[in-house]
């Protein structure tokens, strides 16, 4: 298997070297992407509960400090909504605050598609290189035929038949990258959704803790 596989990737030339390159780059990438994935919901759900039993008891540093110390990457989306309150010191309107964590929750959907730009270009750009690598191989028999002087299709064959396995590759690992790419983006597409749903439901609860409606009715007075 292993002769098989460098008889292929000789035969295919520089063309089918790239190729082989984008093939182990988009799985690298589609690892990466998976590994940090790996239950975002579930962890930004956990911390979510956790910060808002800290915040109902008004322990506000113990809220803080579990979302500062939580292994969630949306963290930052709930010590948004964390701000420091005390005397001469009065917490920020509600537009301000879902302002602060629309601000994170967008920087947390633009961490998920992070690199998966590179498996939209390997899709792309991965059958334009192995035809690329077809186009100088036929070049090539071509080339061959003229310099030792006999036609026929039997001297260009094996040439041929040789570059169009680059045009395979390319196909191949373009499906490849389509594939992971997809499924990486509906995954992507899942969870930002579900964390825009926690991020309303959380801003409605931290708007209606006992001390926000305190010190509004104490401003109002």
């Amino acid at each position: 298997m292993d002769t098989e596989l460098w008889s292929l990737l000789k035969s295919g030339g520089v063309a089918m070297w790239i190729i082989a390159g984008c093939s182990v780059l988009a799985i690298a990438v589609g690892l990466e992407r998976l590994i940090a994935l790996w239950r975002y919901g579930e962890k930004a759900k956990a911390l979510a509960d956790a910060v808002t039993r800290a915040l109902y008891r008004g322990d506000v540093d113990d809220a803080r400090a579990h979302a500062e110390r939580a292994s969630s990457p949306a963290s930052e989306i709930f010590l948004a909504a964390i701000v420091p309150t005390g005397p001469g010191r009065s917490p920020p309107s509600d537009e301000k605050l879902s302002a602060a964590v629309e601000r994170q929750r967008q920087e947390a959907n633009l961490k998920m598609r992070q690199n998966l730009w590179i498996l939209g270009t390997i899709g792309a750009i991965a059958p334009f290189v192995g035809l690329f690598g077809t186009v100088v191989g036929i070049m090539r028999a071509f080339h061959q035929m003229a310099a030792t002087g006999q036609g026929g299709f039997t001297v260009v064959a094996a040439g041929i038949s040789e570059a169009l396995i680059t045009t395979a590759g390319g196909i191949a690992v373009a499906i490849e990258a389509v594939v992971i790419y997809n499924f990486l983006n509906i995954r992507v597409q899942k969870i930002t959704l579900q964390l825009k749903l926690l991020a309303e439901e959380y801003l409605e609860i931290v708007k209606e803790l006992p001390a926000r409606r305190g010190a509004g009715t104490a401003e109002g007075a």
